[in-house]
Order: structure tokens, then sequence, then C-alpha cells
């Protein structure tokens, strides 16, 4: 009876002092992860909120960046918080953490052929965050090692293994910062619009560039319109030369991640302004090759 009883007083008093301290160690862990995570949404909250305040169509370089490091320091904060308590843990199971270097060291021999590329990830992660290669809410397009088409879209997420995008069609793209092999910002400091205008080789060449001329005017001095761009859209002359056409092509610089959408709203304004001069582009013309920024 006695004996019965002994080890059931044991793992009352074990109970009583290391389970509860492991309990309450798992909690502290979930509560601090919890907390961090609600300390990245009232941060990128706050930043959201000073760039809303602000007159400016764009974010800016500062506050993308700003936006990643609190994602960062989210994912790296909650990666210590669950090593210290997986240890700490161990040390309440009664391990001896000396016992385990030696099979420690051998285990991450063994595992460091399966964990290179997640090392890899991680060290790419550091530099893409501090070099500032691009930021949350820039359009860029990613070459990943492997793949022939390179990832377009808006980054909506950086860690320091991963960087999931968003593309056009609204799919999630996630790629492995290690696998990054080349990154394009298509909304660094500025951009540029490229439209190339396909004309009948019928019309005289300086009739079409005066009628962009005026397009450009036309564009520029739209209050909504010229928000978006850092100056007048200029028409650079004939870019291709075809059997029955020939492009000229117009250039307008904008604002960062703004040239799609000024690219479109100048092509509504040349269809207008063809069309009210009785230039007509069949639909064998405008099935051409794309333009610059369309192929983006």
């Amino acid at each position: 009876m006695t004996s019965a009883i002994a080890p059931l007083t044991d793992f009352s008093l074990w109970a009583r002092g290391d389970l509860l301290v492991i309990i309450l160690l798992i909690l502290g862990a979930v509560l601090l992860t919890r907390l961090a995570d609600w300390a990245r949404g009232k941060i990128v909250a706050r930043i959201d909120a000073l760039s809303g305040s602000s007159e400016e169509l764009v974010r800016s370089e500062a506050a993308k960046h700003r936006h990643v490091v609190a994602q960062v320091l989210t994912w790296s904060t909650v990666a210590v918080i669950y090593t210290v308590t997986a240890v700490l843990v161990v040390q309440r199971l009664g391990v001896p953490l000396a016992g385990l270097v030696a099979p420690a060291a051998l285990l991450s021999a063994a595992l460091g052929f399966g964990l290179q590329r997640f090392v890899q990830d991680i060290g790419a992660g550091f530099f893409l965050t501090g070099e500032r290669q691009y930021g949350f809410g820039d359009v860029v397009r990613i070459s990943v090692a492997g793949v022939a088409e390179p990832a377009f879209g808006t980054v909506e997420e950086v860690t320091l293994r991963v960087t999931r995008i968003r593309s056009v069609s609204g799919e999630v793209i996630i790629t492995p910062n290690g696998q990054i092999t080349q990154v394009t910002n298509l909304s660094r400091d500025w951009a540029r619009a490229v439209i190339d205008v396909p004309v009948p080789s019928s019309v005289d060449v300086a009739h079409a560039i005066d009628v962009l001329q005026r397009v450009g005017e036309e564009a520029y001095a739209s209050e909504r319109l010229r928000k978006m761009m850092l100056d007048q859209p200029t028409v650079m002359g004939v870019e291709r030369i075809e059997v029955e056409t020939f492009s000229v092509r117009m250039v307008a610089r904008t604002l960062p991640g703004m040239q799609f959408d000024v690219g479109r709203e100048i092509r509504a304004l040349v269809a207008a302004a063809f069309r009210s001069e009785g230039i007509i582009v069949s639909a064998e013309v405008g099935a051409g090759r794309p333009t610059a920024d369309e192929a983006s």
C-alpha cells in the first residue's frame, strides 16, 4: 500500500511544481506572441494612418520600409519566444542540457544539409530588409531560380524567410527569399508610362505628332492626372515602322506605381483625339506587340 501511494505523492508534488511551471511557460509564450502580433498591428495601423493623412498619393519609401521592419521584427520575436520557451520546458522536465550538447551537434550536422535552404532564406531576408530592395505596397517583378516566368504583383508581406505578393488577377505568390535571383521594383522613387500609339501609314507623321502633343498637354492640364505625373508627357517620335502603320511613342514620368493608371488614361485620351481627327486605327493595327508597360 505504501509503495503504491509513494508514486502518486511524487506525481502530485511534480504536478504542483514543475508541471505548473511548464503550463505557465507555455501560456506565457502564447500570450507574448499574441502581444507581439497585437503590437505589430498597432504599429502597421499607425504607419497606414500617417500615410493616409498625408496628401501624397503613394506611400513614402520610409513608410514602406517601416512596414517591412515591423513584420520582420514580429516574426523574429515569435521565433525567439518559442525557442526560449522550449529550452525552459526541457529544463523543467529534468533533461540535462549539458548532456544534449553532443547529440545536438550530431543532429545539427545531420540536418545541416536539409536546412541549408532554410538558412539561405533567412540570410537573404536580412539583406532584403537591410538594403530596402522593396517594401510593403511596392509593385515588383521577381525572378525565381528554376522558374521560367517571373512573379509579378504587389508586395503584401515580407518575413525573413519568404516574400508574399499578390498578382493582378488576385493570386497570392509566396517566394522563398533565398530563391530570388533578381528584383525589378516598378514603384521606387518614380516610374514611367510608355505608350506606343499605332498610326495608319496614310496619316501625316507631323499631324499625328501634333495631335499627340495636344493630348499630352490636355492630360497634364487635368487636375486628377496632374497629381499622378511629375511632368508633362512628351512625344518621343516614331518608334517603329511597319508595312501599313508606324508607331509613335509617348512617355510620361509618374509617381511610383502610377504608371499603369496614367498609361490607361492617356490611351483613352489618344483614342478620343484620334476619333475627333478622323484617324481610324483598325483592329488588325491594334493587335500588334504590347508596349513596354503592358508587357510588365
